[in-house]
Parts: structure tokens; C-alpha cells; sequence
């Protein structure tokens, strides 16, 4: 999530073909070229209201524990906004249709009074455009209002990881100077996604997009356990120790990448490829505590999506969550996302020589204990850009 282009705010950076009308989502491949890692950031008081105007020294932020130089954009509210709407159609969400009637308006309260641009995704166990970017700047709302008023029942699916990662792909395809952002509104459990966890984990966090998502209520939904802190940096090592050895029977083999067992605590047994893996960074999470840090925000990250895709990914991206079960609390939902769009501080800074992988972000406020602040919690980065040794 890191990019050359200073004044960009919100999602992906790495090389896909832009999947344009064709609804089947790619294998995408990666690669990314960046200097600087952005964090779009919330500050309100304890009432919701946003707090505008401090400066750069009320901010302390840490890249897996390590403390960074931040840097202020100025006036990144009245940047271009390019905004992807992506709504689930299928599954349990098909029923809730005519929910959504009235939110062309409200969509276009959030992208606000700036040069911006539209385009409606709506997806099941695929995505498709149903409508590419408005024309800018917009005339109107009509095509908006028809295309959201139009959406019909889709089949069973709800491949929301599929659907955000050919969102992704639309928005990179936009001009750099446009703040980017996605509006999801969905279940909050995927289902026939063929993006892997690991895979949609990096998408999401190779990019300087803010997703905000409203997330529908419904029996399967309401059965998952939602996690906002999953991990703590107070994982035990492994067992035996860190310089336990790797085989303890006679056999120098290494046993199946897929027999992961208790078995190391067993005399004259062999260890697995995964044991010894998850041995070796172990270790160097407790010896190195960047890379312990990096390695929690990772999988507290997957856990995440496995339980609460729009709220994990608005919590990874700087956004902003609201679980909604009718018209009244869209409406209101929507209103307070308007407020806070336009209203975000833009922090950046270059990472000093950053490892390969997903990092932990952490932004906090100095002498501030009665304002709030929320922005993303995490960032990738690619082999490519990291320094030869």
C-alpha cells in the first residue's frame, strides 16, 4: 500500500489485467514500486464530530513497533475522488434489494462536492459492472438511481474477496491524482470466493484505498464470531525452545509440508516441513519484535476476513464499519460517512528498509486521551522493493 504518488488516499498497487466487463475474477499476479506508505486517518471527539487542523506533531506513528517521520498533506479533502460501489445482489443479500432505492443520493452526499467519479459493481458468486465511472464531472444522479434502483436477484453466492479485488482493479486503472474508495455493502461472510485469504489479504493492503462498508444482518452472518483484536503480542514460543532440534529420531527426513502434528513433542519422532517452518518464525518473532508484530497483524488480518470481511477490511484500510439491518440505519450510516470522507488527515512516510510481507501500522495522538482516531492498521510490501543486500 505504498506508492510514488504522494497525494493519493485510499486502494491496490500491484500488476492485474483490469478485468473490464468480464465478471470472472483473475489469478492476479503482483509486483509493486513505492517509496512512501500513506495513512488516511479519522480524528473525532468522543460524539462523533470530526476534529480538523492539528498539525503533523500531534502524531506519532510505527511501522511493526519501529516509530516513523510523518508527513501532513495539506488539503487532500478537495482532491478528485474515484468511487466504486459494490453491491452484493446474491445469496441472503438478494432479499434486501429494496433497501437500497434511496442511496444514489447518499452516495453521491459521500463523494461530496469535489470532481468525482461513480461505477456500481454488483455481484453473487461473481462481479459485474453494471455501470463504469460517470462521466465527470456527473450532470446528474439518473444513471446512478437507475442502475442502483434496477438490480436484480442473484444466484446463491456472496464472493465479496472477488468482488472488492475487481474493485481494486477498476480503481488503479484512475487517474493518480484521485483519492480512491470503495463502498461495500454485503454480507459479512464470503462465500464462493476464488481469491485465497492470503491472496485478498495482500490486495487489500498493497493499495491506498479506504473501503467503508455496511454490513447486512442475516442467521448465517450473526453465527460468526466477530474478532476486532484477535492477537496479542504475547504468543509463547515454540515448544521445546528455539534451538530445540528439528528431527529428534534417527531419520534425517523431513516428514510431509502437510503433517503438521504434535509429534516434535515426542521422543524418537521427526518433525514436518510446517512444524519446522512455524518453529523458524517463532523464533525470529521472538528474537526480532518487528517481525513477531508483522506476523499477528497477519494473522489476526486473515482471521479477520474469515469472520467479518467488510468490518476486517475497513479496519485494515482506514475506513469505516456499520452493521445495518434497515432503511432508517443505512441513511444514517451514510450521512456520517459523508461527514468523514472529506475530513481525514492524510499522513504519510518512507519505510527504512521495510521487509518483505504484510507490516503493522499503529497511529496514535499525543496528549490528546479525549479524541479518537482511526486509520488503517497494516500495509504490504513487496521482495521487489526491498534493498539488495
Amino acid at each position: 500500500m505504498i506508492r510514488r504518488t504522494l497525494p493519493i488516499l485510499l486502494l491496490v498497487a500491484s500488476t492485474i489485467p483490469l478485468l473490464a466487463q468480464s465478471p470472472a475474477p483473475q489469478a492476479p499476479t503482483f509486483s509493486t514500486s513505492t517509496t512512501i506508505v500513506l495513512i488516511p486517518a479519522l480524528v473525532t471527539k468522543k460524539d462523533g464530530g470530526p476534529v480538523y487542523n492539528l498539525p503533523v506533531e500531534d502524531f506519532t506513528a510505527t511501522d511493526d513497533g519501529i516509530p516513523q517521520k510523518l508527513t501532513l498533506e495539506e488539503d487532500s479533502g478537495g482532491e478528485p475522488l474515484a468511487l466504486v460501489v459494490a453491491i452484493q445482489t446474491g445469496g441472503a443479500a438478494a432479499q434486501h434489494l429494496d433497501r437500497y432505492h434511496n442511496l444514489a443520493p447518499l452516495v453521491e452526499a459521500m463523494a461530496g462536492d469535489v470532481p468525482h467519479k461513480i461505477a456500481v459493481i454488483a455481484f453473487g458468486s461473481t462481479p459485474k459492472l453494471v455501470l463504469n465511472f460517470t462521466p465527470e464531472p456527473a450532470t446528474n444522479s439518473t444513471p446512478l438511481e437507475e442502475t442502483i434502483h434496477d438490480l436484480k436477484p442473484g444466484d446463491p453466492g456472496a464472493a465479496i474477496l472477488d468482488a472488492l479485488g475487481y474493485a481494486v482493479e477498476l480503481l488503479r486503472a484512475q487517474p493518480p491524482q484521485y483519492r480512491r474508495a470503495i463502498l461495500l455493502l454485503s454480507e459479512t461472510q464470503d462465500s464462493g470466493s476464488q481469491l485465497k485469504l492470503d491472496d485478498a489479504l495482500r490486495v487489500i493492503d498493497d493499495t491506498n484505498t479506504s473501503i467503508y462498508s455496511l454490513g447486512l444482518s442475516t442467521t448465517r452472518s450473526d453465527a460468526a464470531t466477530r474478532s476486532r483484536h484477535a492477537f496479542r503480542n504475547d504468543t509463547p514460543g515454540p515448544k521445546g525452545g528455539c534451538m530445540a532440534n528439528n528431527k529428534t529420531g534417527p531419520d534425517d527426513s523431513v516428514g510431509s509440508p502437510d503433517t503438521a502434528s504434535d509429534s516434535a513433542d515426542q521422543p524418537g519422532t521427526k518433525r514436518s516441513a510446517r512444524e519446522v517452518t512455524n518453529q523458524t518464525v517463532d523464533c525470529l518473532g521472538l528474537l526480532a519484535p518487528p517481525l513477531a508484530l508483522a506476523k499477528m497483524a497477519f494473522l489476526a488480518g486473515r482471521d479477520g476476513l474469515r469472520r467479518n470481511v467488510p468490518e476486517t477490511v475497513a479496519n485494515l484500510t482506514g475506513g469505516e464499519y456499520f452493521p445495518f439491518k434497515d432503511v432508517r440505519s443505512i441513511e444514517r450510516d451514510m450521512i456520517t460517512i459523508s461527514n468523514h470522507v472529506p475530513n481525514r488527515y492524510i499522513l504519510s512516510f518512507h519505510p527504512q528498509s521495510p521487509h518483505p510481507g504484510l507490516h503493522a501500522l499503529t497511529l496514535r495522538l499525543k496528549n490528546y486521551p479525549n479524541l479518537e482516531i482511526q486509520a488503517r492498521s497494516s500495509y504490504w510490501a513487496d521482495a521487489e522493493i526491498m534493498p539488495t543486500p
